[in-house]
């Protein structure tokens, strides 16, 4: 499992403090995970926080993006986490149990990412919908929610939990092909909202949320690389035809 969690990328997404960002770069270390990647982090100055006690080579490495687009593109798996609550979700939601064994089989695979949303806010649907699904730690009801650096952490141990004896049950799948990088499904996301709008289908005032949707369900359909490029090349040429009548006045 050691060299499998070199396939794991902790994703912060509009982290306001920047100890918490430095407490989860300590958690990080504490199991052996190194690929931290930041998103839109309120204090630049993160990379000096004193909170990453034996994490500073860690922090001082941290990737930073300007979106979640390209902070997983090169991701087979991206999972959000979420206090959920009352509130209405529009993924798969799994128990953190759950969701550790399916990470860990997709670990074996190719890089995972695992989305940690601001301390106020969390992922907003906007952000979630980058996600295949996601994830909570079993907390009460009445208290949900959790520092940023102890949920960083409690997911992190669900992951290297019975290292050694791993039950047989999160033996990976046989794939007899390679799932789809997250940026080549935002490509194909992208292409595919172009080609409805240019067909009319897309209303002006629900545009943000068409492509939203388009985005989730996409994801869900858990492409195959392969699949993305015939897809990729179908609506290329949809979209050239389109194009092509456009001219021609047809």
């Amino acid at each position: 499992m050691t060299g499998d969690l070199d396939n794991l990328r902790v994703v912060l997404v509009a982290t306001r403090n920047p100890l918490n960002i430095g407490a989860a770069a300590r958690a990080m270390s504490n199991f052996g995970i190194r690929r931290l990647r930041v998103v839109n982090p309120y204090e630049v100055a993160f990379r000096e926080a004193r909170s990453a006690v034996g994490a500073a080579g860690l922090l001082a490495k941290a990737e930073q993006y300007e979106s979640v687009a390209e902070a997983v593109a090169d991701c087979r798996l991206v999972v959000g986490t979420t206090v959920a609550g009352r509130r209405e979700l529009q993924h798969r939601l799994q128990r953190l149990d759950e969701g550790g064994l399916a990470i860990k089989r997709q670990l074996k695979t190719g890089p995972v990412a695992l989305l940690f949303g601001s301390e106020r806010f969390g992922l907003s649907n906007q952000e979630l919908s980058h996600c295949h699904w996601v994830m909570r730690i079993p907390t009460r009801e009445e208290h949900g929610s959790m520092n940023l650096g102890q949920a960083v952490a409690v997911c992190l141990y669900e992951l290297v939990r019975g290292q050694k004896t791993a039950p047989a049950k999160i033996v990976p799948e046989k794939r007899a092909k390679t799932p789809a990088a997250s940026g080549d499904v935002e490509r194909l996301t992208q292409l595919l909202f172009k080609v409805l709008d240019a067909s009319g289908y897309v209303k002006p005032r629900a545009a943000a949320a068409t492509e939203g949707n388009l985005r989730r369900m996409l994801r869900r359909m858990q492409l195959d690389a392969s699949d993305t490029v015939l897809w990729l090349g179908i609506l290329r040429q949809i979209a050239w035809k389109l194009r092509a009548n456009e001219k021609s006045g047809e």
